[in-house]
């Protein structure tokens, strides 16, 4: 369609169409985001759907089956989660003890260093605690409204899950039918290529989930670190999300450190923990996972979690890595976007064409 037109208008009409795209994303992710995932979990439980079929079960039942394993998995993790939670609640009154022993070391390490009397700070601390406390009343009144919605999100997700199974023949043709004969052959690799990339890609983050648990979980234990399990359960959900999900989960599991105990040694144990169990997850476990099908590189990742989040939310930061790495496979398959698959890969251009680019002005 747009081979007859100049380059330059060619490149505004892509950098249109993202606009666009962005723009829709914003204003239909109550309704994109749970379709998109459930895709996702369509495509994840495709092998399991394909054997139940296989051994004869009607096509109905096996995709209902799969969908119950999935909600199980689900329901295992939530509950596992709250049992984990009733201890924090039980000891309120001791946490309340620990942080209140925190913030009078702390501020009277920071009349040594300041020379602020405790009044000043006090007065600082309540004035800013207005502020945080009016603008989390906002939020919280806002998230109230919202119950309902994410009530239906998750109802909508096994109905959506059942659907796209239920109607894949159907889409598959509905989107062979929009391509020529030509291009057919390109189609098929292309979605071949993604339903691999999101099966590898939730599997490994379902076995690297488990493994961070275990790890950083047996580590803490091993240490005598209070919510040692709840610790490293939220840090592995949250390392879920590339880079900024790391640093988030090492501040909660410092607060919660520092809320279960009187003295700042087991804060840097569980620092130290996060980091070695960090260390064997980016450079030996999750590459062996799925660092083979999965080669997106850190900038464009970085930018696609803060591009995700302002798009959608927490639910855009969990979908971004795997929507660029299926955006990747496209852009490969792809002629006219091959440079965008460039761009999204980590591979280095080869030294020939490195000193083109680099002489280009001489």
């Amino acid at each position: 369609m747009t081979q007859g037109l100049p380059l330059t208008v060619k490149r505004s009409i892509e950098l249109i169409g993202l606009v666009l795209l962005a723009f829709a994303i914003n204003q239909g992710q109550q309704i994109l985001i749970p379709i998109l995932m459930a895709a996702f979990a369509a495509i994840a439980l495709l092998p399991f759907y394909r054997f139940l079929v296989r051994i004869k079960l009607p096509n109905s039942i096996a995709i209902v089956l799969s969908i119950l394993l999935m909600l199980i998995v689900i329901a295992l993790v939530v509950i596992f989660i709250t049992y984990q939670l009733k201890p924090l609640i039980n000891n309120y009154a001791s946490i309340k003890l620990n942080i209140t022993n925190h913030i009078n070391y702390l501020s009277q390490w920071f009349i040594d260093k300041t020379n602020i009397s405790s009044a000043q700070q006090t007065k600082i601390i309540n004035k800013q605690t207005s502020i945080f406390l009016d603008s989390a009343g906002n939020y919280l009144s806002t998230a109230a409204g919202s119950v309902s919605l994410v009530l239906m999100f998750f109802g909508l997700l096994p109905i959506y899950t059942f659907l796209i199974l239920f109607y894949k023949d159907v889409l598959i043709q509905f989107l062979f039918m929009w391509f020529q004969k030509d291009e057919k052959e390109q189609v098929g690799l292309a979605l071949k290529g993604t339903v691999s990339i999101i099966q590898s890609y939730i599997v490994g983050l379902l076995i690297q989930f488990t493994y961070m648990t275990i790890l950083l979980g047996g580590a803490l234990l091993l240490f005598g670190i209070k919510y040692a399990l709840l610790i490293a359960i939220i840090f592995a959900i949250l390392n879920l999300i590339p880079y900024v999900g790391a640093l988030v989960g090492n501040f909660i599991g410092v607060l919660l450190t520092l809320s279960s105990s009187p003295s700042l040694g087991p804060v840097f144990t569980v620092l130290i923990c996060i980091g070695v169990v960090q260390l064997l997850d980016n450079n030996i476990l999750m590459p062996a996972i799925v660092g083979s099908k999965i080669k997106i590189n850190a900038l464009v990742s970085l930018f696609g979690v803060f591009m995700g989040a302002a798009l959608a939310g927490i639910p855009g930061m969990f979908l971004s890595l795997p929507l660029m790495a299926v955006l990747k496979v496209i852009f490969d398959h792809t002629e006219q976007f091959k440079k965008w698959g460039v761009l999204f890969g980590d591979e280095k251009p080869s030294s020939k064409a490195y000193m083109k680019v680099r002489n280009w002005h001489k």
